[in-house]
């Protein structure tokens, strides 16, 4: 690990060099890869040379332990900085190891999420829309953007499945524990007698895909304009802007409808498919990986049951890493970060565990 340590130190130090040549400026996109490449090797870096200054404590406190033999009292204080500098050294290697596991290509980039009405009728597509919400709030807070994609309303003012993007840096890192199934239990606003009733959402949280990372060829795929449905207003319903590509090869069938300009609409679109088909080719990639080196946290399996929402009790229980809290009204108001950064820990803490 200490040779990996010294190479990413040697390649931040050159990324370092390249961005200081006033030629960058001419090449954005190879500016723009090397700005996110330092990113990501600056921390780790960081910590490395932390911890080598404190391997040269060590040696230092171990010569003064050898030197201080006739004195016993600056003895006893070379012996208190040698395990004090030793422990430092222990936790500082952690971290490392943490940042080097927790690094993903993948966690820098925004996301696509896909929010559906489950079992339970009108409450399950209620509860989808307080999940949307909640993620709304929590994109607002860590200064993400959210776009709307496509939807499918109740006329309770739920969704039976809202499509959207979060555009941000670290969108994915933040949210891709997300995905799987939520089960709400409480007394549905329809529910007259007052009974408590368990309802479920599913969740999808998808990597957004670059345009280089998947190719599309024209002859795969076929577009097709329509008018929009739901609410808008004269504009929408006499205006043929929504669109739908259809992708022979999948069958993956993608319709996008929130913007009024067609040509925005398709490319949302084209962006959403490049989106599901790098996800169906990050998923055959992480099933060739070995199951004992695979997180239990964060699989993204979508037919997992993840989390309960229990409104009667005001808990939150994430099923994943047995965590309950109880703060469900600030958590549904977005306040998630006790929960993403557990399950962060818990990531971490299994593949530390594969390492052993």
């Amino acid at each position: 690990m200490l040779e990996k340590l010294k190479l990413a130190a040697s390649r931040l130090q050159s990324i370092e060099s390249l961005l200081e040549d006033p030629g960058i400026y001419s090449k954005q996109d190879e500016m723009k890869r090397l700005l996110a490449e330092k990113k990501e090797l600056a921390p780790v870096v960081e910590m490395y040379h932390l911890y080598l200054e404190v391997l040269s404590d060590i040696e230092v406190a171990k010569q003064l332990l050898i030197e201080s033999s006739d004195d016993e009292e600056l003895h006893q204080l070379a012996t208190e900085e040698l395990e004090q500098k030793e422990l430092l050294a222990a936790s500082h290697l952690e971290t490392i190891k943490g940042l080097l596991l927790r690094k993903d290509p993948d966690d820098r980039k925004s996301v696509v999420m896909e929010i559906r009405a489950g079992t339970g009728g009108e409450e399950s597509a209620l509860f989808a829309a307080d999940l949307f919400r909640m993620y709304c709030m929590f994109a607002e807070k860590h200064h993400l953007k959210i776009e709307r994609n496509n939807e499918s309303t109740t006329e309770l003012g739920g969704f039976k499945e809202i499509c959207f993007s979060v555009v941000g840096e670290g969108a994915y890192g933040l949210l891709k524990y997300e995905s799987g199934v939520h089960r709400v239990q409480r007394v549905p606003k329809t529910e007259s007698q007052g009974r408590i009733q368990t309802s479920a959402v599913t969740v999808a949280v998808l990597p957004e895909a670059e345009d280089v990372e998947i190719d599309i060829k024209p002859t795969d795929i076929k577009v097709e304009s329509c008018k929009s449905s739901g609410a808008g207003g004269q504009h929408i319903n006499k205006t043929e802007s929504a669109v739908r590509i259809t992708h022979f090869p999948s069958g993956i069938v993608i319709e996008c409808q929130e913007e009024r300009s067609q040509f925005k609409n398709r490319d949302k679109a084209m962006k959403l498919l490049r989106t599901k088909l790098y996800d169906i080719k990050k998923r055959e990639q992480d099933e060739a990986i070995a199951s004992q080196r695979r997180s239990q946290v964060g699989t993204g399996d979508r037919s997992e049951k993840i989390r309960t929402y229990n409104f009667p009790q005001n808990r939150i229980s994430d099923h994943r890493i047995g965590l309950t809290l109880y703060s469900l009204s600030t958590f549904l108001d977005g306040d998630m970060d006790e929960m993403i950064d557990a399950l962060i820990r818990a990531e971490v803490a299994e593949k530390l565990k594969g390492q052993d």
